[in-house]
């Protein structure tokens, strides 16, 4: 299986691929813990059925150390006991910020809240800017119909 668009071989894809890296610095360059990171790249990468994040995510998680029973949880991460307080703020808030079509009104103000009382203004900056990355990354792969399973991880770092 091979992708519908190698969009990356083209010039404005090229500038594309400089402009994701530079907001994907600002993330993992951000105080937001890199276990939330990875766990909210998962989650939103699950809802959106993008197998090439669901890969590289998993894979570079593991590769932090992260555990198999967390990673496996994620999808059910509502009646897992393995995942802090603040995580669960942060799954909640990529869930409501990655399925806004789904309820009208868009995000809740009270998930907004539960995850300001975990994160800072600089922490919810990069976990919004994250969902919102994941997003844009997931749909770019799924229209492409990019194949998955060949991630090694740290490639893209």
């Amino acid at each position: 299986m091979s992708a519908r668009l190698d969009v990356f071989a083209t010039e404005s894809g090229s500038k594309l691929a400089r402009q994701f890296a530079s907001l994907g610095r600002l993330v993992v360059d951000s105080e937001l813990p890199a276990a939330t990171r990875e766990l909210v790249s998962l989650r939103v990468s699950q809802i959106n059925g993008c197998a090439v994040c669901i890969d590289m995510h998993t894979k570079d998680a593991e590769a932090a150390g992260e555990s198999s029973v967390r990673l496996h949880l994620v999808a059910g991460w509502r009646e897992a006991t393995v995942f802090t307080e603040a995580e669960r703020a942060a799954l909640e808030l990529a869930e409501q910020g990655t399925r806004i079509a789904d309820g009208a009104g868009g995000v809740p103000d009270e998930v907004w809240e539960r995850a300001a009382k975990h994160y800072d203004e600089e922490q919810l900056v990069a976990l919004v800017a994250l969902i919102s990355f994941m997003n844009t990354a997931n749909r770019l792969n799924v229209i492409l119909q990019r194949p998955a399973g060949d991630y090694r991880p740290g490639q893209f770092k």
